[in-house]
């Protein structure tokens, strides 16, 4: 329950409710909350055994720490009946990103190097290999969504 707190912060604790109970209520005080305490899980436990003989026989293996989203999916993914490990083991990330890279870079290499360009009047480049542009009137230009 208290897994996270350390030696230090117990003392100061401790400490703190020495001063605000005084060293003669203390005692009561920690009585007292150990007895709410141990109502509440034997609360707990109660609503936990009802809502077990509600559900049936049925669901006689039914955690309620499976309800934990993080839980829930550590425990299908041990069963592993869908063949996961052998497609996440078959899956390398570093190795698919770095053949995307070496394609695009490739590409990029081959255009700047092999595009066929003359000088236009202007005296800039024209590119050949791009298809001439209807002079249809009633033919719409190209929709270019991520320039809009």
């Amino acid at each position: 329950m208290f897994n996270d707190i350390g030696p230090l912060e117990l003392v100061t604790i401790v400490v703190i409710a020495v001063l605000v109970f005084g060293p003669d209520k203390l005692p009561k005080m920690i009585q007292d909350v150990a007895r709410t305490i141990r109502k509440i899980r034997e609360f707990s436990e109660s609503a936990k055994q009802d809502i077990r003989n509600e559900l049936g026989p049925e669901f006689k293996d039914f955690e309620f720490e499976d309800l934990n989203p993080k839980t829930f999916i550590r425990k299908q993914l041990e069963n592993d009946d869908l063949g996961l490990k052998e497609i996440r083991n078959g899956f390398d990330l570093k190795k698919e990103m770095a053949e995307v890279t070496d394609a695009v870079h490739s590409r990029e290499s081959e255009s700047s190097t092999s595009s066929p360009a003359s000088s236009g009047p202007t005296g800039g480049t024209v590119d050949m290999t791009k298809k001439p542009t209807s002079t249809d009137p009633d033919e719409r230009p190209p929709f270019d969504a991520d320039a809009t």
